[in-house]
């Protein structure tokens, strides 16, 4: 496959081909680049389904452009502070893709890259990869498999790997919702959304851990008990004033290793709720701070910042550089799973969405 130079990402060529799967009332397009999630119905409480995750009008405009819509991030995704990492005392440097930081692997990370078909049914796509050694500085040849499942009352994803030499892994899937509907063009400051998390990772200036823990009681990172997402968006806390709005990881009260429930959003206005589930330690919220400005979306309209929120659980930002934090190891021999889901109700009201 040739490549080519766009928007300063190194772009693979090849040609982007869609898959349509449906369960019931749900109905999810998925694309070979990136093992992209482009479009996810469900049904509002009424019956009436709509797009509920954002994406681009133009499939070429999938490649090239880091918003990551729908696509699978890694090796590793979110930061690696400095874009570099010892392992096994060598020290390996990475693409600078976030300033000085690595973001998402970088150029040509799985989100760029032609994934295999490796299994399909009415219902869930298997697609399947291989990352050779060296692929963005990474070491190992790394094998990923990401499965696709739409269930009873949503979609669940299932990501596996497997390394020939000591590397590091961490991935999760960059949906972007907003559970009004994709084609509303409204933002999600007003969709409510409460996290089981006691504590955060905060950040320095570039936005890479600085490896203590904080507390979120009396801050705007409180949301164990559900609140609008814009409720506090706008305050001066020196957090969200460095993230132009939420992109932080959350520690979840809950421990890792057992899929639970990690999030759960609401909109008021068409009854979704959504709740996101997963087995990994933290789970990264973005609130769609960069969104404004963008190509056109999957139904012809622009996103406004905060047109869309992420809730993207995995493990945390820069673990390779902080041994405090969960290892991001993984050995020949051994097997990485993250299983996760992004499941839906509908609910009349704030009460009937989050249940004491």
């Amino acid at each position: 496959m040739s490549a080519k130079e766009m928007s300063g990402w190194l772009v693979q060529g090849g040609t982007i081909e869609t898959i349509a799967i449906s369960r019931g009332p749900f109905r999810a397009q998925l694309l070979n680049l990136g093992a992209t999630l482009r479009a996810l119905e469900a049904p509002d409480r009424n019956g009436d389904s709509a797009n509920v995750t954002l994406g681009y009008r133009d499939l070429e405009e999938y490649r090239g452009h880091p918003r990551f819509y729908g696509a699978v991030a890694g090796r590793y995704a979110n930061r690696i502070g400095g874009a570099r990492f010892a392992l096994d005392g060598r020290t390996y440097t990475l693409p600078k893709n976030n300033g000085e930081n690595n973001l998402h692997s970088g150029p040509l990370g799985l989100d760029q890259v032609f994934w295999d078909v490796s299994h399909q049914t009415d219902h869930s796509v298997t697609y399947s990869t291989l990352s050779p050694a060296g692929t963005n500085g990474f070491p190992g040849n790394l094998h990923v498999d990401v499965a696709y499942v739409l269930e009873e009352d949503g979609l669940a994803i299932t990501f596996t790997a497997t390394t020939d030499a000591a590397t590091v892994v961490n991935l999760t899937h960059h949906a972007y919702f907003n559970l009004a509907g994709e084609a509303s063009a409204s933002t999600v400051l007003d969709h409510w959304l409460q996290i089981p998390a006691s504590r955060t990772t905060p950040t320095d200036p570039t936005m890479v851990p600085t490896g203590v823990f904080a507390d979120v009681a009396g801050t705007p990172f409180d949301f164990r008990t559900p609140k609008p997402i814009g409720r506090d968006i706008g305050s001066q806390d020196v957090q969200l004033l460095q993230g132009k709005g939420y992109d932080h990881n959350f520690v979840l009260d809950t421990p890792p290793g057992r899929i639970r429930r990690v999030a759960t959003a609401f909109d008021s206005v068409s009854g979704r709720v959504l709740e996101v589930h997963s087995d990994q330690p933290g789970v990264q919220l973005y609130t769609g701070n960069h969104l404004a400005g963008g190509a056109a979306g999957t139904s012809g309209a622009n996103y406004p910042s905060r047109g869309g929120f992420c809730l993207e659980p995995q493990n945390f930002p820069d673990a390779p550089n902080k041994p405090q934090f969960p290892s991001a190891r993984l050995d020949p021999g051994q097997k990485y799973t993250h299983a996760m889901a992004f499941r839906f109700r509908t609910a009349a009201d704030q009460g009937e969405a989050f249940p004491a």
